[in-house]
């Protein structure tokens, strides 16, 4: 089984938000919720985005070059 970077997710207060999605991007998230289940159980498409989004940010180096510059 692969070794996926996201791993289980936690239980935190929500916000909600709207987005597009291109119908590509939204083939590849169902896919990689299947995975995610597999391994960790059930969550929606939904719960994934929100951690897919802070992993992304979070390992942004130019990002976190500038947060702490700017404190």
């Amino acid at each position: 089984m692969a070794k996926l970077r996201l791993g289980p997710l936690p239980d935190e207060k929500p916000v909600t938000r709207t987005v597009r999605l291109p119908s590509a991007l939204d083939a590849e998230l169902r896919a990689y919720a299947e995975i995610h289940a597999a391994q960790f159980g059930v969550v929606s498409v939904e719960r994934l985005i929100p951690a897919m989004l802070e992993r992304f940010i979070w390992a942004d180096r130019g990002f976190r070059s500038e947060v702490k510059k700017n404190k």
